[in-house]
């Protein structure tokens, strides 16, 4: 996977395209004056490369531990989710930001996601269980029938971008679009790794889950926080 060309050059293309979408978040709003916004939106790409690395060796290195390549080019999109939604938070909080940048992580995440998921689609990475033929089913280079696991991902995102686009466009859930995609990414990650060929901890249960998991949780904290934010300012406005 590390040296597929469509890997590498759609991981590329998510990484600007995020950023292109970024800036025209931005553009016609007071806060694009802000300089620190730059720098969250860097931090957040480097900690999720970070955080993708991290969650995957605690997912899967033990298993892997004699394949070099697949050890490089590991990742895994709830550690980049986790560990970049908490480096965005403290980085807010250490420069004294009140902005709210969620709503522009709700086009750049699903976005960036679902480009690389195309380049998985690419490379043959990510496969879903083995499964009996069917229309639906594709399959891998050793002629088994799989569940298309990252085709459904790539759904998931297509559709949630989709709702957030209409919520841009209309107004809706302001502040909390990237919290709802927290909560929503992690409850359909949780339910859909039983149907991915990843290792497992325990029975049924890898680390995916767990960090699924905390994806849910980390999301429904942010949520509430958010809404005790948002009240206390109508409050006092």
């Amino acid at each position: 996977m590390l040296g597929s060309p469509w890997y590498i050059l759609l991981s590329i293309a998510a990484i600007i395209a995020s950023a292109l979408v970024w800036d025209r978040f931005f553009k016609q709003r007071p806060e694009r004056r802000d300089g620190r916004l730059i720098i969250v939106y860097l931090v957040a790409l480097v900690s999720a490369f970070v955080g993708a690395k991290l969650v995957f060796l605690a997912a899967e290195g033990w298993h892997r531990r004699e394949d070099w390549m697949a050890l490089l080019s590991g990742r895994s999109v709830t550690g980049a989710l986790l560990f970049g939604t908490l480096a965005v938070e403290w980085t807010k909080s250490r420069l004294g930001m009140t902005t709210a940048t969620g709503d522009a992580f709700a086009l750049t995440v699903p976005l960036a996601i679902a480009i690389g998921r195309i380049g998985c689609v690419a490379a043959g990475c990510c496969p879903g269980v083995e499964c009996e033929p069917a229309w639906w089913t594709m399959t891998d280079a050793h002629g088994h029938a799989r569940v298309p696991s990252a085709v459904i991902e790539l759904g998931f995102n297509l559709a949630f971008l989709g709702w957030a686009l209409a919520a841009t466009r209309f107004g809706w859930q302001t502040t909390q679009r990237f919290n709802l995609y927290l909560i929503a990414y992690g409850a359909f990650r949780f339910v859909h790794e039983f149907w991915r060929d990843d290792h497992r901890w325990f029975d049924a249960f890898g680390g995916y889950h767990a960090a699924a998991l905390a994806l849910v949780v980390l999301g429904a904290w942010m949520y509430l926080r958010r809404r005790r934010l948002n009240a206390a300012s109508a409050v006092t406005a």
